[in-house]
């Protein structure tokens, strides 16, 4: 068995734990930090929306199939760029089939003769340069669209979570982890200073797919572990915080299963092809999964258990868990001092000590106020109290060997004769 099969063996097992539950503060401080620092880049650099939400000119240039290339497309770029133009200071080039495709805000006619000329002196056209207007109101419905489909998917993904588990405060702990993976993946994709296009809003969507399914696994298997949560005699936290650790390598190899070909289609639309409709859409993707696993792993589970942590089973579970804890640290601890009115108990009766006191705990009615007293268990009452003695059917007489009154033992010669 190789090391990684045993590391998941024994997390499976409990044997080794990762406490990704317990430590409140170290979770919640990461999970803050990277969400603060996605924001501030956001308000500081902006989000470079494609010429699809707000609207431009885009140029297909038809080339032959050796000249359609990164280096022609970085050269028509650049002299796009020194051309004097202010519509065309960031002009998006990029290859498609045996094409450039170049997109640059609206311009006016003669602007838009300046920019073919540009193109016709830079690469060696083969044919006729098309010419496509985007307007910036039918980019600002797309926007809106997308932003609708967005906020639908969102409320599905709730309406789903509720149905599924039955359990609301789920619902909410999976929203709070989506709403972190969507706010850390449009920091990264501001500091990329990619474009956003419908590509990256569709490669957006995919990744909160792929975040739930993995905070479903999650929630999932804390239901397995927390429905008979007396029985296990185990807090909610430290089921919970198992959960996690069985599903963990699960979690782990799915991810870098996906990250491994969306990063070579990030490395090769970006670094050799240039084609931005790729780039986009890898860049959201491999981003969203890689904080997704994280975010199913360390911050859903610690939101649901944070949440849940002031239900009456699960403040029960954790008052029999620090109960049993004590006893443990010191077995003597829960021994009844001495009292006047103490019950007397003889030699084969002895009184409970501290090992019965964890099955009383467990015995509580889950419906007993968490701040009330516990109750001491009643004495047995007096063997024989209430019951009538029977009759004897031969003498009696007081035994030496057992210190009490027994049936006096006769030779058959003698019985039954007075």
């Amino acid at each position: 068995m190789g090391r990684m099969s045993r590391l998941g063996n024994e997390l499976y097992k409990g044997r080794r734990s990762i406490d990704f539950v317990h430590q409140r503060g170290r979770w919640y401080a990461i999970s803050g930090v990277l969400v603060a620092a996605a924001v501030a880049i956001v308000t500081l650099n902006g989000l470079a929306f494609g010429i699809e939400f707000t609207g431009g000119t885009q140029y297909k240039v038809p080339l032959a199939a050796s000249d359609v290339s990164q280096a022609n497309a970085d050269k028509v770029r650049e002299a796009i760029a020194d051309a004097g133009i202010e519509a065309t200071g960031t002009p998006t080039v990029t290859t498609a089939g045996q094409s450039l495709l170049i997109q640059v805000e609206e311009l006016t006619q003669e602007e838009s003769d300046q920019v073919a000329t540009v193109i016709q002196e830079t690469v060696p056209v083969t044919g006729e340069i098309s010419q496509d207007e985007i307007s910036a109101s039918w980019g600002k419905q797309v926007g809106q669209r997308a932003l609708l489909g967005v906020t639908v998917f969102l409320i599905l993904v709730m309406l789903f979570i509720a149905v599924y588990f039955r359990e609301w405060k789920m619902s909410l702990a999976a929203f709070v982890a989506l709403v972190h993976d969507i706010a850390i993946t449009i920091g990264v994709y501001s500091l990329s200073g990619f474009p956003v296009t419908p590509a990256a809003v569709t490669g957006l969507l995919a990744i909160l797919g792929f975040s739930l399914y993995d905070t479903v696994v999650v929630f999932d298997k804390i239901k397995e572990n927390t429905h008979q949560l007396r029985q296990s005699r185990q807090t909610y936290a430290q089921a919970a915080n198992l959960a996690v650790n069985q599903t963990l390598v699960r979690s782990v190899n799915t991810g870098i299963v996906a990250l491994i070909p969306i990063g070579a289609i990030l490395f090769t639309s970006a670094a050799l092809l240039g084609a931005s409709s790729l780039k986009d859409l890898a860049l959201s993707q491999f981003v969203g999964m890689a904080v997704g696993v994280y975010s199913s792993v360390a911050l859903a589970p610690r939101v649901l258990v944070h949440l849940k942590s002031n239900e009456t089973e699960v403040v029960l579970a954790e008052r029999r868990a620090k109960a049993r804890a004590r006893r443990e640290a010191d077995r003597y601890a829960s021994v009844p001092t001495f009292k006047e009115d103490m019950p007397v108990y003889d030699e084969d009766g002895p009184p409970p000590l501290a090992a019965d006191l964890d099955d009383d705990l467990d015995d509580l009615d889950d419906s007993h106020d968490p701040g009330g007293p516990v109750s001491t268990p009643r004495s047995p009452e007096a063997l024989g109290r209430g019951r009538t003695a029977p009759t004897t059917s031969r003498p009696v007489g007081q035994s030496a060997a057992s210190g009490r009154v027994q049936p006096s033992r006769q030779p058959k010669s003698k019985r039954g004769k007075k």
